[in-house]
């Protein structure tokens, strides 16, 4: 495991590669300094900075924690090498015996870490909104983006995360043509950001006499919300409009103003907002997505500038993208970017865990190789 086996510092470099322990070195400081900061009373006191200082610390501890049981297992691999070089067979047969476990303890932790530091801004997001819509397939598209819209819901209800729809428009003969939810937990967003793109579907409709198979689809979009120290929409830059909610056919459901509709001037991002008869509760939910959106365009540019190569392996999440095709006849999934099958049935009901860990490794070993 290291060139020389006696030496903590040794078995820590062949686990994890010299830029690593660079980023390491510094986080172990930024994160002393932090602490010493929070000793100092008058920013104690203030509650922003503390929570910011605090969900900083907990950020880093993804990566430091883990580097602290590292360095345990690699000091106690140099005891195990030490016994097993002393000439007392008695104890170097037990050193022998505890090595491997000790060994594969050690690679577990330093791919966790590897993992905590290529995925660190992710982790930030503490939320995200999911938008479902229709593609083409007329009746069956909409079929289709509603069973989308449950696969998912049922997946953050399977590993407990919140779970609140914003918005949703029912198709003409059932199913959805648009669904908007927000989705909150730990480790939502970095699971399921490579979820947006197009979704494509060829099964046999259940309007369909001949038994032909009819390709649909459906489009994903994961849109972080910013966090409020991100402060990415400025109110000056925003026009806001109150209406009546308006039904099928443009007629007005009720004489109420409570529709609010809100233009993104920089951008021209338009966002309307009708879900209740609240024009308080629109005008959160509208801004909430406004937010969400104007995030999403100016953090795909940073993206750009950032890694190419990396959206290019891994899949941008531009709704035009088919990442994914779902095979009802042969009871699969297939997955366009890691190029593997899932179980259809086992996807649909939210058991998605194995399709994600693929994606999140594949986008793992590429971040590495850019680091």
């Amino acid at each position: 495991m290291a060139s020389d086996p006696t030496n903590p510092e040794s078995i820590e470099a062949a686990l994890l590669p010299e830029n690593l322990r660079r980023i390491l070195a510094a986080q172990s400081a930024e994160d002393n300094g932090i602490a010493a900061q929070l000793e100092d009373i008058e920013i104690a006191s203030n509650h922003r900075k503390s929570m910011e200082f605090s969900r900083r610390r907990a950020l880093l501890a993804r990566t430091l924690e883990p580097l602290v049981e590292l360095r345990r297992c690699a000091r106690e691999l140099a005891g195990i090498a030490e016994l097993m070089s002393a000439g007392d067979a008695e104890m170097a047969a037990i050193a022998r015996a505890e090595r491997p476990a000790l060994e594969a303890q050690a690679r577990a932790l330093s791919q966790q870490i590897v993992k905590a530091l290529v995925t660190g801004d992710e982790a930030r997001v503490a939320s995200f909104v999911l938008e479902v819509r229709m593609g083409v397939g007329g009746d069956e598209a909409a079929l289709w983006a509603g069973e989308v819209f449950d696969m998912y819901r049922a997946l953050v209800l399977r590993r407990g995360w919140r779970f609140e729809i914003v918005e949703t428009k029912p198709g003409d003969a059932g199913g959805l043509t648009h669904a908007i939810a927000t989705v909150e937990g730990l480790g939502a967003f970095a699971a399921l950001q490579f979820e947006g793109g197009t979704h494509q579907v060829k099964r046999v409709p259940a309007t369909e006499a001949q038994g032909r198979i009819h390709t649909s689809t459906a489009t994903v979009a994961i849109m972080p919300e910013p966090e409020e120290v991100d402060a990415v929409v400025d109110p000056e830059e925003v026009k806001e409009m109150v209406t009546t909610a308006q039904g099928p056919g443009g007629q007005n459901v009720n004489k109420v103003a409570t529709a609010v509709h809100l233009i993104h001037l920089p951008t021209g991002i338009e966002v309307r907002m009708q879900e209740t008869r609240s024009q308080g509760q629109n005008r959160e939910k509208a801004w909430r997505l406004l937010r969400a959106r104007v995030y999403e365009i100016r953090k795909r540019e940073i993206d750009a500038r950032r890694s190419a190569e990396r959206r290019t392996m891994i899949g941008s999440g531009d709704r035009a993208e088919k990442i994914r095709t779902y095979r009802f006849k042969e009871a699969i999934c297939v997955d366009h970017r890691v190029e593997q099958s899932f179980a259809l049935q086992k996807l649909l009901a939210g058991e998605m865990d194995t399709l994600l860990d693929a994606l999140a490794e594949k986008d793992v070993a590429e971040r590495l190789a850019g680091m």
